[in-house]
């Protein structure tokens, strides 16, 4: 056993110093930390989001739905989680987890909130009747493979992610673990995907909308350095077909683009991407 070797202590306590550049933010409560109320907009959807994974779900089904003619009009504003914009009173109030993103739909006679990336696109497959099937057993296959991705989530991100590009030491055996799992999750994916067009079957659905944002970000090699290097991604060319195949729908090229500051930090109207470089729009950038 290697002389370094941690002991837990017999009851955990909390180091404030010991949190990498993640030390500023993360703490072992929850609640408000400062009176900060949210802007509004005039739209009947008002989104809170930051475009990372996780919050690029939900714009790219709002561009989806306006896409297809819905009227799903929405104001997303930027909520800067380095900042701690989601410790601030109004959006506890949207999200108790004070997790990006959360939604306030004002569609009805009376306003509510929706959190959890998950959350919100059923929410929205159901309001507007799309990329959601009515009936089983599509219904439950799509469901299905949503909750499969929200599960995995957290092995991808908290767990590769983190151990790999942002601890401020790396460890052997966290990084096996967590690459380990990346990669069966990925095969997972490939081995349906050698079946299926889309996750669930021959129609796009919400499941890979939640899914494309993890899997394509890793696939492309922009997320966590050299981590498609690192963990072989190109192997996956089941993937990498339905990547390529999302990434060419001009509503994810949108969505990707919105409260990211390589395009909109806040997205209004569909006007407002007249104003990014046409190669943006095009699908040609890095990253969320």
């Amino acid at each position: 056993m290697a002389d370094d070797t941690y002991t837990p202590p017999k009851v955990w306590e909390f180091d404030p110093e010991n949190g990498g550049q993640f030390a500023g933010i993360n703490r072992p409560t929850a609640g408000p930390r400062e009176d900060k109320e949210l802007p509004l907009g005039e739209h009947p959807f008002q989104l809170y989001s930051l475009g990372t994974p996780n919050g690029v779900k939900t714009t790219i089904m709002f561009e989806e739905l306006l896409e297809a003619g819905y009227a799903a009009e929405y104001d997303a504003w930027m909520i800067k989680i380095f900042n701690g914009d989601q410790f601030g009173s109004g959006f506890v109030d949207l999200n108790p987890n004070s997790k990006i993103p959360a939604l306030l739909d004002r569609s009805g006679p009376t306003p509510f909130r929706v959190f959890e990336s998950g959350a919100i696109l059923m929410h929205l497959a159901e309001k507007f009747d799309y990329l959601l099937p009515k009936e089983n057993p599509a219904r439950a296959e799509t469901i299905s493979w949503l909750m499969w991705q929200m599960g995995s989530a957290p092995a991808i991100g908290g767990g590769f992610g983190h151990f790999y590009n942002y601890a401020p030491e790396r460890y052997k055996y966290p990084i096996d673990r967590y690459s380990m799992e990346t990669k069966r999750l990925f095969d997972v994916a490939d081995r349906q995907l050698a079946q299926t067009r889309f996750l669930a079957g021959d129609d796009y659905t919400i499941a890979d909308i939640a899914s494309y944002t993890w899997l394509g970000n890793l696939y492309r090699g922009e997320a966590y350095g050299n981590a498609a290097e690192f963990l072989s991604l190109h192997e996956y060319e089941n993937v990498g077909r339905w990547v390529g195949e999302i990434d060419a729908r001009p509503a994810a090229r949108r969505g990707k683009l919105v409260n990211s500051q390589k395009g909109l930090d806040e997205r209004h109207s569909a006007s407002d991407f007249e104003k990014l470089p046409k190669e943006l729009l095009e699908g040609v950038t890095k990253g969320f």
